[in-house]
């Protein structure tokens, strides 16, 4: 299980630090510039190499596929919006509610609600006395996080209905297209700059490609609850990657908010009854 823990945490360090590197594009072609791109670059690259079968589909496989595309691009470009107003490690934990708030309402468990109530505590630490944080920035994280809830359902949904990752594939081309009008008249004509496409190719190959591909290899070696747990350290990776990428330091009141909702994360999993279909990184 070793390697697999491994290729876990490397996965969530590629994340963040594809997170990292595209907010030091934003002065130039802006958040959903930087969505667009990641997006587009992302399904360039996995149409190819899944080359998902078109005949045969149901309405309702395109239907699943479709919403998954639409949450899969609302969600990315929520979170860059709010991770050009927020430091990433809180926006990361603040978006973990998400898959945790999920897990307590399929559980139902009185645990859970306790498991709850501690990240609650987390959150209330970081936007108490010392915070100072963006209300639109903490808007913004708030929709990334009920897209992510949405997210786990529809890609398990997807993952019954497509093999390997063609239903991936098409639902980043799918966000990719949801992105495109927002990205375009952010980003112009300097998304075209050799440079700027360079850096894209970057943050799609380490948030989505390279991380995806990781995860799932892991999902072979270790158990799904394991790999929730190891998922649940996302803000550690996020905080990291915010300190050593953009010098972004977090208060000590805040590094254990972090840490509160780190543990009620880990918990819930840990007494989850049900089996949550797992999220990979935000392609």
């Amino acid at each position: 299980m070793g390697p697999g823990v491994a290729m876990v945490v490397i996965a969530m360090c590629s994340v963040q630090s594809g997170a990292a590197l595209a907010v030091r594009m934003f002065d130039r072609v802006g958040p959903s510039g930087m969505v667009f791109l990641r997006l587009a670059i992302a399904a360039a690259v996995l149409l190819p190499l899944s080359r998902p079968s078109l005949r045969g589909r149901s309405r309702r496989d395109w239907a699943v596929t479709g919403a998954f595309g639409v949450v899969l691009g609302t969600m990315n470009l929520s979170f860059y919006e709010a991770i050009s107003r927020l430091p990433l490690g809180l926006a990361v934990t603040i978006e973990l509610l998400g898959p945790l708030g999920l897990a307590v309402a399929l559980s139902r468990g009185a645990r859970q609600f306790a498991w709850a109530a501690l990240a609650i505590v987390g959150i209330v630490l970081l936007g108490g006395r010392g915070g100072h944080l963006d209300p639109v920035g903490v808007m913004f994280v708030l929709i990334a996080a009920s897209c992510w809830a949405a997210y786990i359902l529809l890609s398990a949904e997807t993952g019954r209905r497509f093999v390997r990752v063609e239903g991936l594939a098409l639902a980043t081309a799918v966000g990719a297209v949801v992105a495109a009008p927002f990205g375009i008249a952010s980003g112009g004509s300097a998304l075209l700059r050799p440079s700027t496409l360079a850096v894209g190719a970057a943050v799609a190959l380490l948030s989505s490609v390279f991380s995806y591909s990781l995860e799932l290899t892991a999902l072979r070696r270790v158990p799904a609850r394991v790999f929730g747990v190891l998922m649940s350290l996302s803000p550690v990776a996020a905080t990291l990657a915010g300190l050593v990428f953009l010098s972004q330091r977090l208060s000590a009141v805040q590094l254990v908010a972090v840490l509160c909702v780190i543990v009620a994360s880990a918990g819930t999993i840990l007494g989850a009854r049900e089996r949550l279909p797992r999220r990979s990184s935000e392609v």
